[in-house]
């Protein structure tokens, strides 16, 4: 119930001017558009997992490097480590993407990436995963992983 009244308050809003880069140019003062709606789909370089084929094609088939957080509603650590891991995600400026998955929701794709705890993140470049941790991280831990995975 409160998400649909949250969504009927988003959708009442008036129209916001969309990033002009593309559907997942990164947001903030360093963008290059006019005036948006910071949580806009359009603007995020964070984006939720819809179903398999929007995996397949937003994150397998992705030219970016991409951090797939595997987590759950009910989860504690999700909960502190998935706005940490956005926070990093968005200080790379568009370097790297964060695709969320929730296990509940996506069991097949837990499964298809053993999954066997959450929160699990994934280090994916070009389909393959190239690197992974299971639990709680530090912001610096967290530097450190997206760097080695962006390469800097």
């Amino acid at each position: 119930m409160a998400q649909r009244l949250a969504l009927r308050r988003l959708l009442s809003l008036p129209t916001r001017t969309l990033c002009p880069q593309g559907p997942l140019a990164p947001c903030g003062p360093t963008a290059a558009h006019g005036r948006a709606f910071g949580t806009s789909a359009r603007c995020r370089s964070t984006f939720n997992v819809q179903d398999g084929s929007d995996f397949q094609d937003r994150v397998v088939n992705n030219p970016k490097p991409i951090v797939v957080d595997f987590h759950a509603q009910w989860c504690g650590p999700c909960k502190i480590l998935g706005p940490r891991l956005e926070k990093m995600v968005a200080k790379q400026e568009g370097k790297v993407l964060m695709a969320k998955v929730d296990i509940d929701d996506h069991t097949d794709l837990a499964i298809e990436y053993e999954v066997s705890a959450v929160p699990t993140v994934l280090a994916m470049k070009n389909g393959d995963v190239v690197d992974k941790f299971v639990g709680l991280k530090d912001e610096d831990q967290l530097e450190a992983f997206l760097k080695k995975l962006i390469g800097a």
